[in-house]
Order: structure tokens, then C-alpha cells, then sequence
């Protein structure tokens, strides 16, 4: 995978000409220039010549800027922040469209099966490093308002292996794994075949369909620097209150218990 285009530039000034380092400042304050211009626009912001743009990117290590520009969306699309778009983006209108597409795509019958399985699991064990931990504790704080046996890993300076060995023969693993992922999370989806896993991911994780018994799949945007987590958050409290419904009163009377203690031990206002 190539570089950002601005790491790029940063390690290489030195060895610039006066004309390429014009053309350097320029990209450096207008980032988004890398992907939006031609080499005829560059050259005329930075009152050089196309062959001049042409040769910049080449000793950047690029082929032409239209190399530069597919390496700098293919870094965004591999998870990196990297300005693709103007400061013109209705954030409102991207959540929005994040959450349609990530509903829109769930099917019926699928989130019936994770639910129940949720529900009647002896344990229910969530997994998410990175990014994808927040929403694996969230989870787990609804979770275990309303059921037993919920654990999160990984635990903080823990190692997995004696964790993942003790997984229950009826129990369900949530791993979460959106962009970008950790080298490990290949291998733990290895060491997970066979057992009960439900996958929830970004579009880019479907590769891992055919070892996991079941994939929910979220967007995340990608015309932002950064992806947005708001659509995994809503799947998170739509299936926390599915589960709920389907515990019944035994969720309800854990949740008051957990209450109790909760004034017991003065721990909420």
C-alpha cells in the first residue's frame, strides 16, 4: 500500500527543486486538491507546467497524479484519514444515508436467528479492538442489564488465547471488525471456525462470510476523514432491545435488580 501523498511530500522537500517545492506548499494547504484537480489546474495554482506536475509526483514515486489520486482514495478506503471531499459535506444527510443503507441491508430472518441466539446462549462473549471496542463495550453494558454471563475481551493487558480456548460449546461470539483491522483479527476468525460467531462489520468484511455463521453488515461513510460509528451504535441498541423483548420478565427483573444496586451503592444521581 502506497503512502499518504503528504507523508510523501514531507519526506522528499528537501530533494525538491524551488519549482516542485511550489507545488509542495500548495498540496500541503490545499490537500484536497491531490484528489479533486487535474495537473493542469496544479500547474496553474502553483504557476508551474503540466510537465513540471507530471515530474513532482514521479519523484514522489508515483507514476503520474492520477496515480497519486487512486492511491490517496485507496488509503481512505483502506481506513486511513485522508480529506476526499470539501468542508461542503451535510454531515445530517451522511448520517442518515449510513444508517438507511446499514437497515435497509439487514434481512428479517437473520436478525431474528442472532437475536434468539443472544438471548439463549449459555455465555455470550463480545470481541472489538481499536475502534471496534467502544461498540463491543457498549454492547456489553446493555447486554448485561438484561441477561448473565456476557464477558468482553480483549481484557486490558490480557492475552486471548486462554480465553478463546475456554469458549462454551453453546455459547455465541459477537466479533466486531470494521476498518481498520488488526493482523490478529484474521487468525481469531481461524480460531473461531466451527463455533457459533456473529460477525459485525463494515462492507469490507465480508470476506470473512464463509467462516462465521452469520455477518451484519454497517456503513461507515466514506466521503469524511474519519467513519462514522453512529450505524453500528443503533444495530448495537436495536439488538439489545430485541434481546430484550425475547428475555421477557426475567430481563425485566434483572434490570430492576441491577437498579437496586445501583441505589444501594449510590454509584447513579
Amino acid at each position: 500500500m502506497k503512502q499518504d501523498v503528504l507523508s510523501l511530500i514531507e519526506q522528499n522537500y528537501p530533494n525538491l527543486s524551488p519549482s516542485a517545492r511550489s507545488i509542495a506548499n500548495y498540496l500541503q494547504q490545499h490537500p484536497l486538491a491531490i484528489v479533486s484537480q487535474t495537473s493542469a489546474e496544479i500547474a496553474e495554482h502553483t504557476h508551474t507546467s503540466k510537465a513540471t506536475v507530471s515530474r513532482f509526483f514521479r519523484q514522489l514515486g508515483f507514476e503520474s497524479q492520477q496515480d497519486a489520486k487512486q492511491a490517496q482514495l485507496q488509503l481512505r478506503q483502506n481506513g486511513v484519514p485522508v480529506l476526499t471531499q470539501g468542508h461542503s459535506i451535510d454531515q445530517t444527510a451522511e448520517e442518515l444515508k449510513n444508517l438507511s443503507q446499514t437497515f435497509e441491508g439487514l434481512h428479517a430472518d437473520i436478525l431474528n436467528d442472532v437475536c434468539a441466539q443472544l438471548a439463549n446462549a449459555s455465555r455470550v462473549t463480545l470481541i472489538g479492538f481499536r475502534n471496534s471496542y467502544p461498540v463491543a463495550l457498549h454492547f456489553r453494558q446493555q447486554l448485561q442489564q438484561i441477561r448473565p454471563s456476557i464477558r468482553l475481551l480483549p481484557q486490558p493487558g490480557q492475552t486471548l488465547g486462554e480465553d478463546l480456548h475456554d469458549i462454551l460449546d453453546d455459547e455465541v461470539i459477537v466479533l466486531f471488525g470494521f476498518q481498520r483491522r488488526t493482523r490478529v483479527f484474521k487468525k481469531i476468525v481461524e480460531v473461531l471456525k466451527g463455533h457459533q460467531t456473529i460477525l459485525i462489520t463494515d462492507p469490507t468484511g465480508q470476506m470473512y462470510n464463509q467462516q462465521v455463521s452469520q455477518v451484519l453488515v454497517c456503513h461507515l461513510g466514506n466521503d469524511n476523514p474519519f467513519y462514522s460509528y453512529a450505524a453500528p451504535m443503533s444495530l448495537v441498541s436495536m439488538l439489545s432491545n430485541r434481546v430484550y423483548d425475547l428475555i421477557g420478565k426475567n430481563g425485566h427483573h434483572r434490570t430492576q435488580a441491577i437498579s437496586q444496586l445501583f441505589n444501594e451503592l449510590g454509584e447513579m444521581e
